[in-house]
C-alpha cells in the first residue's frame, strides 16, 4: 500500500513543481528555443506554402537567430529574456541555433548573427542584422509588431 502511495504522490509532487517553474519562467521572460518541426508549426510553413508568407501564430513574434559561440549573440540574450518579460502578454519570443538548425538558416539566408527576425500577425516579416540595442527592439516592437505610435 505504501508503495502504490509513494506512486502517486511522486508524480503529483513532479508535476506541481513543474507547473510552478513553468509560471516563474514566463513571469521572468521566457525566450523559447526552436527546431524546424517548431517553427513550420509556429511561424511559418515554408514546405507548405513557399509562394506566400503565411503566419501560424495569433500574437506577433521575434526570432532570434543565433550561435552559442558568437559574442554580439550572447550580448543580445539577455536583452530578449528581458523584453519577454516586458512584453509576455503581447509578443512571443523565440531564437534558433543557426548550428543546429542549419536547414532554417539556409531557407532564411541567415548569413550574419544575430539575425533577428520581426514578426507581425497580419504582413510581412522584418529582419535585422546584428545585435541591436535594447533601445531599438523596444522601438521596433512597439511600432512594428504592436503598431503603436
Amino acid at each position: 500500500m505504501k508503495y502504490l502511495r509513494c506512486l502517486f504522490i511522486i508524480p503529483l509532487i513532479s508535476m506541481t513543481v513543474n507547473c510552478s517553474n513553468a509560471q516563474s519562467n514566463r513571469a521572468e521572460g521566457e525566450v523559447f528555443v526552436m527546431n524546424k518541426a517548431d517553427f513550420l508549426t509556429k511561424i511559418y510553413n515554408y514546405e507548405a506554402n513557399s509562394e506566400e508568407w503565411v503566419y501560424e501564430g495569433n500574437k506577433p513574434c521575434i526570432v532570434d537567430f543565433y550561435a552559442d559561440w558568437c559574442g554580439p549573440c550572447k550580448r543580445v540574450a539577455p536583452i530578449m529574456k528581458e523584453l519577454a518579460a516586458r512584453y509576455r502578454d503581447d509578443v512571443i519570443f523565440y531564437k534558433v541555433n543557426v548550428d543546429n538548425e542549419r536547414e532554417l538558416a539556409s531557407v532564411f539566408g541567415i548569413s550574419s548573427i544575430p539575425t533577428i527576425l520581426f514578426v507581425p500577425v497580419k504582413g510581412k516579416p522584418q529582419a535585422s542584422l546584428g545585435a541591436l540595442p535594447k533601445e531599438t527592439l523596444i522601438e521596433q516592437i512597439e511600432s512594428f509588431l504592436l503598431e503603436k505610435e
